[in-house]
C-alpha cells in the first residue's frame, strides 16, 4: 500500500472530533518507528503525536534482577500493563481542562527507557503507538488492542527485515557475529510469537 493511502487513513483519524489511538504493531526490524515517525511528520504536530511501547521496556537493572537481560525484549521484558494504562490515559485526557499527558520513550543509545520524553498535548487528535506486542494476545498485552481504534501490521519481507535488524545491532555496538546470533535466538524468536497478531489488525500493510 502506498505511503499517501496510509496518510489519508490515518487524517480520517485525526478528523473524526475525538481523541484517537492508531496502533502500528509487527515484529522486530518491520519499520514501526519509521512509519510512525513519517505519519507524524506528514499530519504535523496539530493533528498527530507518536508514543512508542518502546518506552516501557523494564531498566536494565530491574531485567538482570529477573534474570532476563539475555532476552531482552520479549513480551516479559516490557511494563506492559502500565503501557495499557497509558493508553487509557491518553483516551481520556482531551476532557474539559485536562493538561498535557507525558509519555516515556526508549534511548536506543543509553538502551535505557526515558520517562517524561514525549508530551502528549489534549487538542492533538490523533496518537500513532507502535511497538511489537500491541496486538500479542497473552497476559497482560491482551488489554491493549481494545485500546486502539484502528491497528494495522507491518508485514515486511523477513530477508530484508532480518538484515535490517542485523545492521540495526551493529550501529548499536555489536559486533556482527553476536549481532546475528542475537537477531537469530532472540528478535526471531519474538517474531514467531508476533505473527499470529496480524490476523486481530484492521489493515496488513505489506
Amino acid at each position: 500500500m502506498e505511503f499517501a493511502e496510509l496518510e489519508k487513513r490515518a487524517r480520517t483519524l485525526a478528523a473524526s472530533g475525538d481523541r484517537r489511538i492508531l496502533g502500528i504493531a509487527g515484529p522486530p526490524g518491520a519499520g514501526k518507528s519509521t512509519l510512525a515517525a513519517r505519519l507524524a511528520q506528514a499530519l504535523g504536530p496539530e493533528l498527530a503525536v507518536t508514543v512508542p511501547m518502546d518506552g516501557f521496556h523494564l531498566a536494565q537493572a530491574e531485567l538482570v534482577r529477573l534474570g532476563r537481560a539475555d532476552r531482552k525484549g520479549a513480551p516479559d521484558t516490557f511494563d506492559a500493563a502500565g503501557y495499557a494504562a497509558l493508553l487509557r490515559r491518553l483516551r481520556d485526557a482531551p476532557g474539559p481542562g485536562a493538561g498535557a499527558v507525558y509519555a516515556p520513550a526508549f534511548d536506543r543509545t543509553l538502551e535505557e527507557p526515558v520517562a517524561g520524553s514525549v508530551r502528549v498535548e489534549p487538542a492533538v487528535p490523533l496518537v500513532i503507538t507502535e511497538g511489537n506486542y500491541l496486538l500479542y494476545e497473552a497476559g497482560e498485552w491482551a488489554a491493549v488492542r481494545p485500546l486502539l481504534d484502528e491497528a494495522w501490521f507491518l508485514a515486511l519481507d523477513d530477508t530484508v527485515r532480518v538484515r535490517r535488524l542485523v545492521d540495526r545491532h551493529v550501529r548499536h555496538g555489536r559486533a556482527r557475529p553476536a549481532a546475528e546470533e542475537w537477531v537469530s535466538r532472540s528478535d526471531e524468536s519474538n517474531a514467531r510469537l508476533i505473527a499470529p497478531g496480524r490476523a486481530r489488525a484492521d489493515l496488513v500493510v505489506g
